[in-house]
This record gives C-alpha cells, structure tokens and sequence, in this order.
C-alpha cells in the first residue's frame, strides 16, 4: 500500500502543480479533480458562478471512484476538496486514511495568480471559495507565498512523519 495524498486549497493555490511534482517524485500516479468536472460544471465556472453543493455532487462521486480503483497503488490528488464533506465523500471507501494538505496563502497573492494563468476558473471565484472553505483539524497547512521547492519540501517531511 503506497501513500494516499490530497492537496486541497481554493483556486489558484498551486494544487496542480504541486500535487504533480509530488506525484512524480513519490512516484505516484497524479489524479486532476478537473478532468472529472462534468461539462456543465465547466461551463457554470467559466461563466463566474461558482458550484453548489448540487453541482458538485457527480463530480466527487467520480473522484471518490477513481480513488478507490487507484489505492492500492497510492495517489495524489490535485482537488480543491473546500468543505469537510466533500473531503469525506472523497475518501469514503478507502481503506486507508488520506494525508490532506491545504495549500494556502493572502488573498492578494493568489488574485495575481489567478490573473496570470489560463485556467477556466477566473479569479471573481476566489471569494466564494473562501466563503465556503472549511478547515478541520486533519489539515496539514503550507503556505503558498514560498517556492514550489519549498513546499515541496515541507509536504515530503510531513508524509515521512506519518
């Protein structure tokens, strides 16, 4: 059994480039959440109108699949996982416990983050996201105003410790 690792936070966090990097040095298989948004999901982020809990209901329900078929042979997921129920949906049915980091940083960094990339979710999401996120004591948190070596790093010493 290999290591099963989320790394969560709001838009523009870093979470797809972390969560990759780790993958690749854990040698892991690396999971997007994005690629198992339906197409409507898509469509309502990229016209600014964030998720509901309804909106993401299929969505979390395909992740928490694909993280079942991919325990065994461990993970890293790029989600942002914002509320504590939907980190649950994620890892119901796994048989070991899921390692959650929450990338997080100043709302100003991430904004300019956010307006220098090209993603479908614009940056007039980050206040919802922050509206909705739930922190929980399972948390490990890294903050995001360092280099991505950095990070990487602080991630790699808490997996060692568990």
């Amino acid at each position: 059994m290999k290591a099963c690792i989320l790394v969560m936070g709001i838009c523009g966090t870093g979470k797809t480039t972390i969560a990759s990097r780790l993958a690749t040095h854990l040698n892991l298989p690396f999971i997007e959440a994005d690629e198992f948004h339906p197409p409507e999901n898509i469509q309502k982020m990229t016209a600014g109108i964030p998720l509901d809990d309804e909106d993401r209901i299929i969505w979390l329900d395909r992740l928490s699949q694909e993280l079942q078929l991919s325990e065994a042979n461990g993970f890293v997921l790029a989600c942002s996982a914002l509320k504590k129920k939907y980190r649950k949906q994620l890892a119901k049915g796994l048989m070991h416990k899921m390692l959650v980091f929450h990338l997080q940083g100043s709302k100003h960094i991430i904004t300019d983050r956010m307006k220098a990339r090209n993603h479908f979710m614009p940056a007039t999401l980050i206040d919802s996201q922050l509206e909705i996120l739930e922190l929980s004591p399972d948390l490990i948190s890294i903050d995001i105003n360092q280099s991505v070596e950095n990070i990487l790093e602080q991630i790699r010493f808490q997996i060692d410790l568990k």
